[in-house]
C-alpha cells in the first residue's frame, strides 16, 4: 500500500472530527472520577471506541453521497469524491474499523457496547431516510451527541444528571440547525439540489429555530447548575460560576456564523478559533475546581 493511499486513507476516515466525541468525557467528569486511573482508562476506551465507530460511518456517508460530493464546492476534495481512494477500497476500511468498534465497545461494557450499536443504527437511518426529513434531520444530528454523553456514562458505569442530559441535546441540536444554516447560505442557489432537505428550510425559519434553541440552551444550564440535585451532589451552589463561560461560548459561536459565515462544521471551530479553544479551557479549570 502507497503512502498516499494511507494518507488519503488517514484523511477519508476524519481524524478532525473526533472532537465531536470528547462529550464522552462529560460522564468522567461531573460524576467526580476524574482523578481515579480506572475510570479515566475506561472512558479513553470509549472515546478510541467511538474514534474507530464514526470513521466507520463518514466512509460509508461518503460511498452513499459520492455523487453530490462531487458537485460540492468543499466536499469534491475528499479522498473518496476526489479520486484519491475507490469505493471498494472506502468499503473495506469502512467493515473492518465498524468491526473493532462493536468488539471494543461490547468488551469495554455491555451496555455501552449496546450504545454503540444503536449510534451506528441511527446513522444508518440518517444516511437513508432522517436526513431528508425536514426538523427530523437536526433532531437526529443532536441524539448523536446525546448518545455519546450516554455512552461516556455507560462505559465507567455511572449516571448523568437528566439536566445535562437535556442540555446536551439543545446545545447540540444549536449547532446541528447552525450547521444547516451554513448549507444554505455557502450552497446558495445549489443548496436544494445538493440537500433533498434544504429545500424545506430557509434562513429565516432557521434563524428562529437558533433563537429559541440558544435561550433554551442557557435557561436549561442555568437551572441545572442550581437545582438541588446539583447542590446536593457537589456540595455547594458554586457550578453556577461557569454559567459565563456557557453564555460566552454561545455568543462566540453565533458570531462566527453570523458573521463569519461558519459553523458548517463545527470540529474545525473547537480546533482553529481561538477564543472559543481558551473558554473552554477556562471553562474546564473552573468546573474541576468546583467539582474536585
Amino acid at each position: 500500500m502507497s503512502q498516499n493511499l494511507v494518507s488519503s486513507m488517514i484523511k477519508a476516515t476524519r481524524p478532525k472530527q473526533w472532537t465531536k466525541n470528547g462529550a464522552l468525557f462529560v460522564a468522567l467528569m461531573f460524576s467526580q472520577h476524574l482523578l481515579d486511573p480506572r475510570y479515566v482508562g475506561l472512558s479513553i476506551g470509549g472515546f478510541v471506541v467511538f474514534c474507530l465507530l464514526c470513521s466507520s460511518i463518514y466512509l460509508l456517508n461518503d460511498i452513499v453521497d459520492l455523487d453530490k460530493d462531487r458537485k460540492h464546492p468543499l466536499k469534491c476534495k475528499r479522498p473518496l469524491a476526489a479520486g484519491e481512494i475507490t469505493v471498494s477500497q472506502s468499503w473495506f476500511t469502512a467493515g473492518l474499523l465498524l468491526l473493532l468498534a462493536l468488539g471494543g465497545g461490547f468488551a469495554l461494557a455491555p451496555a455501552f457496547g449496546w450504545v454503540v450499536v444503536s449510534y451506528f443504527l441511527l446513522q444508518v437511518a440518517y444516511s437513508y431516510v432522517l436526513k431528508n426529513e425536514v426538523i427530523i434531520d437536526t433532531f437526529s444530528i443532536a441524539a448523536s451527541f446525546f448518545l455519546r454523553v450516554i455512552g461516556g456514562a455507560y462505559v465507567i458505569d455511572v449516571e448523568v444528571s437528566s439536566w445535562l442530559l437535556v442540555c446536551t441535546f439543545f446545545i447540540s441540536l444549536f449547532m446541528a440547525l447552525s450547521k444547516r444554516r451554513h448549507e444554505l447560505i455557502l450552497l446558495d442557489d445549489e443548496a436544494k439540489e445538493h440537500r433533498k432537505v434544504l429545500r424545506r428550510y430557509d434562513v429565516l425559519l432557521l434563524d428562529q429555530m437558533i433563537s429559541v434553541v440558544t435561550a433554551g440552551t442557557v435557561i436549561l444550564y442555568a437551572v441545572y447548575t442550581l437545582s438541588d440535585e446539583t447542590v446536593q451532589r457537589f456540595g455547594s451552589d458554586n457550578l453556577k460560576y461557569t454559567i459565563p463561560f456557557v453564555l460566552y461560548g454561545i455568543y462566540r459561536y453565533l458570531y462566527l456564523v453570523y458573521r463569519k459565515q461558519k459553523g458548517g462544521s463545527p470540529e474545525m471551530i473547537l480546533l482553529t478559533d481561538g477564543a472559543t479553544i481558551i473558554n473552554l479551557i477556562l471553562y474546564a479549570i473552573t468546573v474541576a475546581i468546583v467539582i474536585y
